[in-house]
């Protein structure tokens, strides 16, 4: 993709950015390892929490004066065979700060090692983990959302639609940036011409084929594998998604947006425009992040009031 086509505030950090081979298993062994040895991106005032018995890498960020009783469960991204929840310190903790709400960072095993549904499963999981611990937490379990950014905001839309046909509590809202929710997108080889920054449509045909264990835009996916395959999207809660115009996912997000919303669905679709994948995470320090980050806050505030 042209230069020429990123926002001007954007065009020197995503020159910086490495290349990531996430096909070949020499990559991955090494950012997994280098996980752990990430530094914290805390956030003053915010406590964190680690090492939950039986989840992998869960983070929990509580504001030291919380004013609300509403919670965020947050899913990492990293295409579903990169990242850790570590990653997002920065995001969850600004979140928890700013709302003054706890913010539950879900860790959860990687493809190929660990397709689907082990993903998702370890997920829903962390959900269940946290309405246990509500009263700990001081939580009202009829206040939590869901979000994600990326390959965590498709689980966070999938794990949304599985409890939703569960009996028991749903999440209130779905909080969604650059969301990778179609598999179909990636089977589009035209798509691997354009070479999107950051995230191109290689790398997300093998994301998708490792958590599938098969070639993306086949006929039939499992049920909760593939967020956009769903037929019937009513009832689901409220959605905001944000997304840069010129990212892959922009055309699968924005159709989704739009069934949602034809379903019924409250939906409020943010588009930043010259912005590739992933950018707030990446360029934190610029305005554009900033804006766009605000603006996905200010929409939650209204679920954590």
């Amino acid at each position: 993709m042209e230069l020429s086509r990123i926002a001007p505030e954007l065009r020197k950090p995503v020159r910086r950015l490495p290349a990531m081979p996430v096909h070949a298993r020499w990559f991955r062994r090494l950012s997994r390892a280098a996980m752990p040895f990430m530094p914290s991106g805390g956030v003053p005032g915010v406590t964190v929490e680690q090492a939950i018995p039986g989840l992998p890498g869960v983070r929990v960020h509580r504001p030291g004066q919380p004013r609300s009783r509403a919670a965020l469960l947050w899913i990492h991204g990293g295409g579903l065979v990169l990242g850790g929840a570590k990653q997002d310190d920065r995001m969850c903790g600004g979140t928890a700060a700013e709302l003054g709400i706890v913010v539950v960072a879900a860790g959860y095993r990687l493809a190929p090692e660990h397709p689907y549904p082990t993903p998702l499963d370890d997920c829903h999981t962390a959900w269940t983990w946290l309405l246990r611990n509500a009263a700990r937490l001081g939580v009202d379990p009829g206040r939590v959302i869901v979000g994600g950014q990326s390959a965590g905001g498709g689980l966070a839309a999938a794990l949304v639609q599985r409890l939703h046909d569960e009996d028991g509590v749903r999440p209130v809202a779905q909080w969604l940036y650059c969301p990778m929710l179609d598999d179909r997108t990636a089977a589009r080889r035209e798509l691997d011409e354009i070479g999107h920054r950051v995230w191109n449509n290689r790398s997300n045909r093998y994301g998708w084929s490792a958590y599938l264990r098969a070639e993306p835009g086949g006929r039939t996916v499992p049920g909760y594998a593939v967020p956009a395959r769903r037929g019937d999207l009513a009832g689901l809660p409220p959605a905001w998604i944000g997304v840069g115009d010129v990212d892959l996912f922009h055309d699968e997000d924005q159709e989704y947006a739009e069934r949602l919303r034809a379903a019924g669905v409250p939906v409020t679709f943010h588009v930043v425009p010259g912005a590739p994948h992933g950018f707030e995470a990446w360029a934190p320090g610029t305005a554009i992040s900033r804006d766009f980050v605000g603006a996905g806050r200010e929409w939650l505030a209204d679920f954590a009031g």
